[in-house]
């Protein structure tokens, strides 16, 4: 069965939690949604690059291809960084990828997390936590 290619790209950090977080949110995107073949890179510090696992993809089992940061906002890495390393002209958010087949692809890079609204209900929910846990 061909899947949707899932790339989530982390930062990367010298802290090991840090990557843990990228691993573990990559691991529950799995778990919650078998349409996608996920996996993780990162951009410095911690390994797998985003370039060994777009090579890893290469020979997958895959009809398309989303980019997915996981950086809260717009800045280099997601602005020139990502789309020079996925191939895309800048201001886009799509493009190929090239199976070692030779088929090629829709590619499609997503935004950052930005502003949603979801992201308030998890500070929210942080705050609560913290609130209900005062000693």
């Amino acid at each position: 069965m061909s899947h949707t290619g899932f790339l989530l790209v982390g930062h990367g950090s010298k802290k090991q939690y840090n990557k843990e977080l990228i691993e573990t949110t990559a691991d529950l995107i799995a778990a919650k949604e078998d349409r996608f073949l996920v996996k993780s890179g990162f951009m410095s510090i911690n390994e797998p690059s985003v370039q060994e696992i777009l090579d890893e993809f290469k020979t997958a089992d895959i009809e398309k291809l989303v980019v997915v940061p996981l950086f809260l906002a717009k800045g280099i890495h997601i602005l020139v960084d990502i789309p020079e390393i996925l191939g895309l002209e800048e201001g886009t958010n799509s493009g190929t990828f090239a199976l070692a087949n030779g088929t090629e692809i829709p590619l499609l890079y997503a935004q950052p997390i930005g502003s949603n609204p979801m992201l308030a209900e998890l500070m929210i929910n942080n705050a609560d936590d913290v609130l209900n846990n005062q000693s």
